[in-house]
Protein backbone atom coordinates (compact mmCIF):
# COMPACT_ATOMS: atom_id res chain seq x y z
CA UNK A 1 0.00 0.00 0.00
CA UNK A 2 0.95 3.37 -0.36
CA UNK A 3 2.92 5.47 2.44
CA UNK A 4 1.41 8.56 0.87
CA UNK A 5 -2.42 7.22 0.76
CA UNK A 6 -4.19 7.28 4.52
CA UNK A 7 -5.59 4.33 5.91
CA UNK A 8 -8.98 4.52 7.47
CA UNK A 9 -9.11 3.27 11.34
CA UNK A 10 -11.91 1.01 12.12
CA UNK A 11 -12.81 0.31 15.51
CA UNK A 12 -11.94 3.93 17.02
CA UNK A 13 -13.99 3.93 20.54
CA UNK A 14 -13.44 2.34 23.57
CA UNK A 15 -17.00 1.17 24.14
CA UNK A 16 -16.57 -0.12 27.67
CA UNK A 17 -14.82 3.26 28.91
CA UNK A 18 -16.50 5.76 31.30
CA UNK A 19 -16.27 8.51 28.74
CA UNK A 20 -18.69 6.72 26.52
CA UNK A 21 -21.31 5.51 28.89
CA UNK A 22 -21.55 9.18 30.15
CA UNK A 23 -22.09 10.37 26.41
CA UNK A 24 -24.64 7.48 25.84
CA UNK A 25 -26.79 8.98 28.70
CA UNK A 26 -26.28 12.48 27.83
CA UNK A 27 -27.54 10.97 24.35
CA UNK A 28 -30.34 9.47 26.20
CA UNK A 29 -31.23 12.62 28.08
CA UNK A 30 -31.64 14.84 25.10
CA UNK A 31 -33.99 12.96 23.29
CA UNK A 32 -35.87 12.03 25.89
CA UNK A 33 -36.01 15.65 27.24
CA UNK A 34 -36.69 17.04 23.57
CA UNK A 35 -33.55 19.66 23.54
CA UNK A 36 -32.68 21.39 20.65
CA UNK A 37 -29.11 21.65 21.43
CA UNK A 38 -26.37 18.91 21.40
CA UNK A 39 -23.17 19.62 23.48
CA UNK A 40 -21.11 16.92 24.79
CA UNK A 41 -18.08 19.13 26.02
CA UNK A 42 -20.52 20.59 28.47
CA UNK A 43 -21.83 17.41 29.66
CA UNK A 44 -18.56 15.18 29.81
CA UNK A 45 -16.03 18.17 30.53
CA UNK A 46 -12.69 18.22 28.72
CA UNK A 47 -10.92 15.66 30.01
CA UNK A 48 -13.88 12.89 28.94
CA UNK A 49 -14.93 14.22 25.65
CA UNK A 50 -10.92 14.03 24.50
CA UNK A 51 -11.68 10.35 24.84
CA UNK A 52 -14.96 10.53 22.61
CA UNK A 53 -13.79 9.25 18.74
CA UNK A 54 -17.46 8.76 17.21
CA UNK A 55 -20.52 9.21 17.86
CA UNK A 56 -22.71 6.45 19.14
CA UNK A 57 -25.53 5.17 16.93
CA UNK A 58 -28.56 5.97 19.11
CA UNK A 59 -28.41 10.11 17.93
CA UNK A 60 -31.03 8.75 15.55
CA UNK A 61 -32.77 9.46 18.44
CA UNK A 62 -32.17 12.93 18.96
CA UNK A 63 -34.97 14.29 16.61
CA UNK A 64 -35.75 17.59 18.22
CA UNK A 65 -31.57 18.74 17.93
CA UNK A 66 -31.31 21.25 15.94
CA UNK A 67 -27.85 22.47 16.98
CA UNK A 68 -25.10 20.07 16.65
CA UNK A 69 -21.37 21.61 18.85
CA UNK A 70 -18.61 19.57 18.69
CA UNK A 71 -16.16 22.39 18.74
CA UNK A 72 -12.22 20.92 19.18
CA UNK A 73 -13.59 17.18 19.53
CA UNK A 74 -11.11 14.23 18.90
CA UNK A 75 -13.79 12.75 16.67
CA UNK A 76 -12.24 10.79 14.12
CA UNK A 77 -15.99 9.92 12.29
CA UNK A 78 -19.98 10.26 12.37
CA UNK A 79 -22.35 7.49 12.04
CA UNK A 80 -24.66 7.04 9.40
CA UNK A 81 -27.67 7.64 11.87
CA UNK A 82 -26.61 11.24 11.80
CA UNK A 83 -29.07 11.44 9.23
CA UNK A 84 -31.72 10.38 11.14
CA UNK A 85 -31.88 14.07 13.00
CA UNK A 86 -34.64 15.12 10.43
CA UNK A 87 -34.67 19.01 12.84
CA UNK A 88 -30.85 19.72 12.37
CA UNK A 89 -30.23 22.86 11.29
CA UNK A 90 -26.36 23.70 12.23
CA UNK A 91 -23.12 21.36 12.63
CA UNK A 92 -20.27 22.81 14.14
CA UNK A 93 -17.37 20.46 14.19
CA UNK A 94 -14.93 22.82 13.47
CA UNK A 95 -11.17 22.59 15.00
CA UNK A 96 -11.69 18.69 15.15
CA UNK A 97 -8.76 17.84 13.16
CA UNK A 98 -9.09 13.99 12.55
CA UNK A 99 -12.72 14.40 10.95
CA UNK A 100 -11.76 13.92 7.54
CA UNK A 101 -14.63 12.74 5.88
CA UNK A 102 -18.53 12.00 6.42
CA UNK A 103 -21.10 9.89 6.18
CA UNK A 104 -23.57 10.24 3.11
CA UNK A 105 -26.91 9.86 5.28
CA UNK A 106 -26.16 13.33 6.51
CA UNK A 107 -27.30 14.82 3.49
CA UNK A 108 -30.97 13.50 4.60
CA UNK A 109 -30.75 16.57 7.41
CA UNK A 110 -32.89 18.59 4.74
CA UNK A 111 -32.85 21.48 6.99
CA UNK A 112 -29.41 21.51 7.65
CA UNK A 113 -28.00 25.27 5.92
CA UNK A 114 -25.26 26.17 8.29
CA UNK A 115 -22.17 24.50 9.22
CA UNK A 116 -18.36 25.12 10.44
CA UNK A 117 -16.11 22.78 9.65
CA UNK A 118 -12.26 22.91 9.45
CA UNK A 119 -12.56 22.04 5.73
CA UNK A 120 -7.95 21.74 5.38
CA UNK A 121 -8.31 18.48 7.31
CA UNK A 122 -10.86 17.15 4.80
CA UNK A 123 -9.48 14.14 2.02
CA UNK A 124 -9.99 15.97 -1.34
CA UNK A 125 -10.28 19.61 0.12
CA UNK A 126 -9.72 22.43 -2.32
CA UNK A 127 -7.19 24.16 -0.46
CA UNK A 128 -4.60 20.79 -0.21
CA UNK A 129 -6.43 18.15 -2.28
CA UNK A 130 -5.58 15.52 0.81
CA UNK A 131 -6.23 12.00 -0.99
CA UNK A 132 -8.79 10.25 -0.31
CA UNK A 133 -8.01 6.43 1.41
CA UNK A 134 -8.33 3.66 -0.72
CA UNK A 135 -12.18 2.01 -0.23
CA UNK A 136 -10.29 -1.14 -2.10
CA UNK A 137 -7.75 -2.08 -0.12
CA UNK A 138 -8.99 -0.07 3.36
CA UNK A 139 -13.06 -0.01 3.63
CA UNK A 140 -14.73 1.40 6.56
CA UNK A 141 -16.46 -1.06 9.08
CA UNK A 142 -18.89 -0.21 11.59
CA UNK A 143 -19.38 -1.57 14.88
CA UNK A 144 -22.28 -4.22 13.38
CA UNK A 145 -22.04 -7.28 11.30
CA UNK A 146 -24.73 -5.63 9.05
CA UNK A 147 -24.98 -2.01 7.28
CA UNK A 148 -27.72 -0.43 5.37
CA UNK A 149 -27.19 1.49 1.44
CA UNK A 150 -27.03 4.89 2.34
CA UNK A 151 -29.60 5.15 -0.70
CA UNK A 152 -32.15 2.42 -0.55
CA UNK A 153 -31.61 1.56 3.02
CA UNK A 154 -31.36 -2.11 1.91
CA UNK A 155 -29.54 -4.47 4.57
CA UNK A 156 -25.92 -5.77 3.48
CA UNK A 157 -23.36 -7.97 4.89
CA UNK A 158 -19.74 -6.29 4.60
CA UNK A 159 -19.08 -8.82 1.40
CA UNK A 160 -22.33 -7.21 -0.29
CA UNK A 161 -21.59 -3.54 0.07
CA UNK A 162 -19.42 -0.88 -2.48
CA UNK A 163 -18.23 1.67 -0.92
CA UNK A 164 -17.48 4.62 -2.48
CA UNK A 165 -16.46 8.60 -1.76
CA UNK A 166 -18.18 11.65 -3.56
CA UNK A 167 -17.88 15.61 -2.51
CA UNK A 168 -21.38 17.29 -1.99
CA UNK A 169 -22.18 20.71 -0.43
CA UNK A 170 -23.57 19.93 3.20
CA UNK A 171 -25.02 23.23 5.04
CA UNK A 172 -22.05 25.64 4.09
CA UNK A 173 -19.62 23.38 3.27
CA UNK A 174 -18.40 20.89 0.37
CA UNK A 175 -17.46 17.44 2.45
CA UNK A 176 -16.50 14.15 1.36
CA UNK A 177 -18.83 11.78 1.78
CA UNK A 178 -18.61 7.57 2.32
CA UNK A 179 -21.43 5.99 0.51
CA UNK A 180 -22.76 2.55 0.95
CA UNK A 181 -24.45 0.98 -1.73
CA UNK A 182 -26.33 -2.27 -2.78
CA UNK A 183 -25.88 -1.58 -6.31
CA UNK A 184 -25.18 0.40 -9.87
CA UNK A 185 -28.79 1.79 -9.42
CA UNK A 186 -28.47 3.15 -6.02
CA UNK A 187 -25.27 4.73 -7.57
CA UNK A 188 -26.41 6.44 -10.34
CA UNK A 189 -29.08 8.38 -7.95
CA UNK A 190 -26.29 9.98 -6.11
CA UNK A 191 -26.28 13.81 -7.06
CA UNK A 192 -23.82 15.40 -8.98
CA UNK A 193 -20.68 16.71 -7.09
CA UNK A 194 -20.46 20.69 -7.26
CA UNK A 195 -18.08 21.86 -9.96
CA UNK A 196 -13.98 21.64 -8.95
CA UNK A 197 -14.28 18.71 -7.32
CA UNK A 198 -14.22 14.82 -8.45
CA UNK A 199 -16.97 14.69 -11.14
CA UNK A 200 -18.40 11.28 -9.63
CA UNK A 201 -18.15 8.56 -7.11
CA UNK A 202 -14.91 7.17 -6.87
CA UNK A 203 -13.00 4.62 -4.75
CA UNK A 204 -10.28 6.89 -3.60
CA UNK A 205 -6.51 6.12 -3.62
CA UNK A 206 -2.92 7.10 -5.03
CA UNK A 207 -4.26 6.96 -8.75
CA UNK A 208 -7.36 9.05 -8.16
CA UNK A 209 -6.77 12.44 -10.46
CA UNK A 210 -8.05 15.26 -8.02
CA UNK A 211 -8.97 18.78 -10.03
CA UNK A 212 -5.92 21.46 -9.45
CA UNK A 213 -6.47 24.78 -7.00
CA UNK A 214 -6.24 26.77 -9.95
CA UNK A 215 -9.61 24.67 -11.82
CA UNK A 216 -11.55 24.81 -8.47
CA UNK A 217 -10.62 28.53 -8.78
CA UNK A 218 -11.71 28.99 -12.70
CA UNK A 219 -14.87 26.97 -12.27
CA UNK A 220 -15.80 29.68 -8.98
CA UNK A 221 -15.76 32.76 -11.15
CA UNK A 222 -18.95 34.10 -10.64
CA UNK A 223 -20.48 34.98 -13.90
CA UNK A 224 -23.27 37.89 -13.67
CA UNK A 225 -25.78 38.16 -16.50
CA UNK A 226 -27.12 41.47 -16.69
CA UNK A 227 -30.80 41.20 -15.26
CA UNK A 228 -28.61 39.83 -12.06
CA UNK A 229 -26.15 42.99 -12.33
CA UNK A 230 -29.35 45.11 -12.74
CA UNK A 231 -30.97 43.68 -9.47
CA UNK A 232 -27.47 43.63 -7.48
CA UNK A 233 -27.14 47.65 -8.49
CA UNK A 234 -30.98 47.98 -7.20
CA UNK A 235 -30.01 46.43 -3.73
CA UNK A 236 -26.52 48.37 -3.45
CA UNK A 237 -28.06 50.21 -0.45
CA UNK A 238 -28.83 46.62 1.77
CA UNK A 239 -25.24 44.88 2.19
CA UNK A 240 -27.51 41.68 3.55
CA UNK A 241 -29.11 41.23 0.62
CA UNK A 242 -26.47 41.77 -2.12
CA UNK A 243 -24.45 39.02 0.30
CA UNK A 244 -27.55 36.49 -0.24
CA UNK A 245 -27.96 37.65 -4.03
CA UNK A 246 -24.32 37.07 -4.77
CA UNK A 247 -24.41 33.38 -2.19
CA UNK A 248 -27.35 32.55 -4.56
CA UNK A 249 -24.88 33.20 -7.91
CA UNK A 250 -22.17 31.36 -6.22
CA UNK A 251 -24.37 28.36 -5.99
CA UNK A 252 -25.74 28.11 -9.30
CA UNK A 253 -22.32 29.11 -10.70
Amino acid sequence: MDDNVPVIENDVQDRSSLAWRKLCDYVDKVAAERREEFAPFEELGPELFAQIHTLPETIAKMKSVKRVLLYGSSLKRIPPEIGEMEALEYFDPYTSYDLRWFPYEITNCRNLTNSRVSTRALFGNFKNRMVFPDLANSPVRYSGDLVLCSVCKKELSYDQVDQVWISLRVGTDVLPLLANLCSRECESRLPLPPKGYVQSAHKGGAELKQPTYEEWAAAHVVKFTDKELEELKRNESQPRKILKLIRKLWDKN
